[in-house]
């Protein structure tokens, strides 16, 4: 089943002194392209982080977030009391104001606050890979989902590029004869005398130029092989888009051989609805 590489996957937890929000927003792109946004403290798990989602996610432009907010009474900032009182030493040699005021300066200074680097403590983070997890899980499963709308979508534009085929192969003979008609009868009105056995061959020359015959049977070869490979187990954009390539390829073929203006407006719908294909075909894992 194909998956899209739209998505999106958000969780919440509630710890002790913090709240934790982890979400995950992915869109198209040719490769991963990953970007990760975590507190300080938690950077050293984040190449961890990374190979997870790279592993679960495999490709797409996709954005990490790691949100936390401290509910508790804990804070790891503490007033550097020894810097400050200097600095309003210092301060009144220079002018004798108003001492709170001098503490508010004070404490904007550089070094009056202080902040120790906290360690992870491996519970915790225990608890935050679990949501993690469960974002993934749920981005993934959005991702699903836009898959199956994407599989009913490229199901119905193959089917009717297939009914198109159909008409076009149900108006070859007639065409054929066509064009067999109107060489007889541009001999005829010149008037040439002509070698009967040499025209013949001549004639079948020119009509095996338009002959369609390969391609018709290349183009509902293709079609098959499109359905076939949305069915299979995994999910690959790339495979459909050079099948779909391949579908361009005999369509423009059959386009120029045709020469019958009934058959060429039947093409022109069919690349149409290929190139509706190909549009989505762009957000397909």
């Amino acid at each position: 089943m194909i998956q899209s590489m739209t998505g999106y996957g958000k969780t919440v937890i509630q710890l002790p002194t913090k709240k934790i929000s982890i979400e995950i927003k992915s869109l198209n792109s040719k490769n991963l392209d990953l970007n990760t946004r975590m507190p300080s403290m938690y950077r050293e798990k984040e190449l961890d982080v990374r190979k997870l989602i790279a592993s679960k996610l495999v490709r797409g432009k996709i954005d990490f977030s790691l949100y936390m907010e401290i509910t508790g009474e804990e804070t790891s900032t503490q007033i550097n009391t020894t810097v400050v009182k200097q600095y309003i030493k210092q301060l009144k040699e220079v002018v004798d104001g108003d001492e709170t005021e001098m503490l508010k300066m004070a404490v904007r200074m550089p070094d009056a606050l202080t902040t120790e680097r906290e360690e992870i403590d491996e519970n915790e983070w225990n608890d935050i890979a679990k949501v993690i997890d469960s974002s993934l899980e749920k981005i993934q499963q959005y991702r699903l989902d836009e898959g199956q709308t994407l599989e009913a979508d490229f199901i119905d534009r193959v089917q009717t590029i297939s009914n198109l085929l159909d008409a076009v192969i149900a108006m070859d003979p007639d065409r054929i004869e066509g064009v067999r008609e109107r060489l007889t009868k541009g001999i005829a009105d010149i008037k040439e005398k002509v070698d009967e056995n040499r025209f013949e061959q001549e004639l079948v020359y020119y009509i095996e130029k338009f002959d369609i015959t390969e391609e018709k049977v290349r183009l509902k070869n293709h079609l098959e092989y499109f359905q076939k490979a949305l069915k299979s187990d995994d999910s690959n954009g790339k495979k459909l888009g050079f099948i779909s390539q391949e579908m361009g390829r005999e369509i423009n073929t059959i386009g120029s051989k045709s020469n019958h203006a009934p058959m060429q407006k039947l093409v022109v719908q069919m690349k149409d609805e290929l190139e509706k294909i190909k549009e989505q075909l762009l957000n397909v894992l």
